[in-house]
C-alpha cells in the first residue's frame, strides 16, 4: 500500500529546479517566428500546451537564457500569477525556452520517471498545497524552495512507469479526440468558407471549371442547381446573385445569459450542468437554463470567443446567448459568429462590452435555404463526430481524474486500474 512506499521531494528527485528569464531583461529579444517560448498562458488548465499561445525568440536570445533552455521530459509548474499549472516537454515543441513565471523541473530519470512526476504535480492535493503557500506581492507567487520541498511518493521505477502508462494511455486517447475534432472542425470551417467567404461554386461556375453533371473537388455534381453563375454588387462586396444581405437578428434570438443561485467548482452528483462563461466553463450548478443547442459569446470582460454548446448547460450573466430559429442554419451561425470582429463591437470603458443590440443588427448574407439545408447536413456530419468524441473525452477525463489520486498514494494498484481503463476503451 502507499505506507510502503518511500517519500521524497521535488527537490531530491531532481537534477535541478530553476526558471526563466523575461528576454528582454538581458537584451533579448521577442521574435515573430523562431525558439518556441513558453509563457504560463501557454500551459492549459489539463497539461497541455496550447501552441496559439506560444511566444517566440531568436537564436541569439535563446542562447542568453542558457539557465532557461528546455530538455525533454522536463517538468513545467507554473509559480507567477496563474499557480499550479503542469505540463511535460515534448520532443516536438524543442528547442524551447520560458520565462521566470514558470519553474522548470528536470526529474532524474533514475530516481523518478518524468511522466509519474508530471502526474504527481497535476494531483490536486499538491496544487491545492502550492496555493496556499503563495506570497502575493504584484502578482501571486510560489517560491522554488516551497516547489522543491513538495512531498513525492516513491514507489519503486516499475511501478512509476506502470502508473503512468495507465494514466497516460487515458490522456494519449482525449489527446487524440481533441486533435480529431480540430481536424473535423477544419473540415467544416474550409466548407463555410468556400461556399460563403470564397464563393467557390459560383466562381468555379464563372470561370467554366464546374459544368452541369459534372463534379470538382468538394463540389459533387448534385450541387450544381444550388449556386448562380455570377457575382452581383453588395453592401458587403461581390455576393453570388440571388443571396441577400442581412443581420443576424434574420436568423436568431440573441439573450442574455443569468446569475445562477450556486456554483459549485467541481461536479458532483447534485451539480452535473456546466455553467459556462464567457472563456468557457467556469463550475457547474445544480439546474440547467437551456437544454437545446445554443450558441455563446461574452458580453462582458472577455470578448472574442464563440461556443458551440449542444449538451445541457447554463450561461453565465456575462455571456450572450444566440438561439437559431431553425436547425438548419446553426453550424453557418456559428461559422458566421467566429468571423464577426468583437473588438468593433465593444462599447466598454472600463471593461469591455458588447450589446445585445450590436450583436443583433451583424450584418451577413443570407443564402438560400436549400443551400443552407445542403450546409447544414454536411457540417453536422463533423459536428455528430465531435460530439461523440467530446463525450467520450469527458469520461475518460473523469475516470483519470478518479484513478490519479489514488494510483500515486498506492490506494488501488495498476491491475485494478488497468480493467477500469479497458473497460472505458
Amino acid at each position: 500500500m502507499a505506507c510502503e512506499w518511500a517519500k521524497s521531494t521535488v527537490g531530491e528527485v531532481s537534477q535541478r529546479v530553476t526558471k526563466g528569464t523575461t528576454p528582454t531583461t538581458i537584451g533579448g529579444r521577442f521574435t515573430e517566428t523562431g525558439v518556441t517560448f513558453v509563457k504560463v498562458e501557454s500551459i492549459t488548465e489539463d497539461g497541455r500546451f496550447d501552441r496559439a499561445k506560444f511566444a517566440f525568440v531568436d537564436d541569439e536570445t535563446n542562447r542568453l537564457l542558457t539557465r532557461s533552455v528546455l530538455e525533454e521530459d522536463d517538468i513545467l509548474f507554473t509559480i507567477a500569477g496563474t499557480i499550479g499549472r503542469v505540463a511535460r516537454v515534448a520532443r516536438e515543441i524543442l528547442p524551447a525556452n520560458t520565462n521566470q513565471a514558470v519553474a522548470i523541473i528536470r526529474p532524474n530519470p533514475n530516481v523518478i520517471d518524468p511522466r509519474f512526476l508530471y502526474y504527481v504535480l497535476r494531483d490536486d492535493v499538491r496544487v491545492k498545497h502550492a496555493q496556499t503557500r503563495v506570497v502575493q506581492s504584484v502578482q501571486a507567487n510560489f517560491s522554488l524552495a516551497e516547489l522543491s520541498a513538495v512531498e513525492v511518493p516513491l514507489p519503486p521505477l516499475r511501478e512509476q512507469r506502470a502508473i503512468a502508462y495507465i494514466l497516460g494511455t487515458l490522456d494519449d486517447k482525449i489527446e487524440l479526440n481533441r486533435r480529431m475534432n480540430e481536424t473535423l472542425e477544419q473540415m467544416a470551417r474550409a466548407l463555410f468558407k468556400a461556399w460563403f467567404v470564397d464563393f467557390e461554386p459560383v466562381c468555379a461556375k464563372m470561370e467554366g471549371r464546374w459544368k452541369k453533371s459534372q463534379s470538382l473537388p468538394g463540389l459533387p455534381a448534385h450541387l450544381w442547381d444550388l449556386f448562380p453563375d455570377r457575382l452581383v454588387d453588395s453592401e458587403l462586396g461581390k455576393i453570388p446573385e440571388g443571396w441577400e444581405v442581412g443581420t443576424l437578428r434574420d436568423f436568431a434570438e440573441v439573450t442574455s445569459g443569468k446569475r445562477p443561485r450556486q456554483v459549485f467548482p467541481e461536479a458532483i452528483p447534485e451539480a452535473a450542468i456546466p455553467l459556462w462563461g464567457g472563456n468557457g466553463p467556469m463550475g457547474y450548478v445544480n439546474e440547467q437554463l437551456y437544454s437545446r443547442p445554443i450558441l455563446l459569446t461574452g458580453r462582458v470582460g472577455t470578448l472574442g470567443s464563440v461556443f458551440r454548446i449542444s449538451t445541457p448547460c447554463w450561461p453565465s450573466d456575462n455571456t450572450l446567448i444566440v438561439l437559431p430559429r431553425t436547425e438548419r442554419v446553426f453550424e453557418y451561425l456559428y461559422f458566421c459568429m467566429k468571423s464577426f470582429d468583437f473588438e468593433a463591437l465593444n462599447r466598454g470603458s472600463t471593461q469591455p462590452l458588447i450589446t445585445q443590440t450590436d450583436l443583433k443588427n451583424q450584418n451577413l448574407l443570407i443564402p438560400p435555404d436549400d443551400v443552407l439545408h445542403e450546409f447544414h447536413r454536411l457540417a453536422t456530419a463533423c459536428f455528430k463526430k465531435i460530439d461523440r468524441a467530446n463525450n467520450e473525452s469527458y469520461t475518460l477525463s473523469a475516470l483519470r481524474d478518479v484513478l490519479l489520486p489514488k494510483l500515486i498514494r498506492g490506494e488501488i494498484r495498476v491491475k485494478d486500474a488497468e480493467r477500469f481503463v479497458q473497460s472505458a476503451l
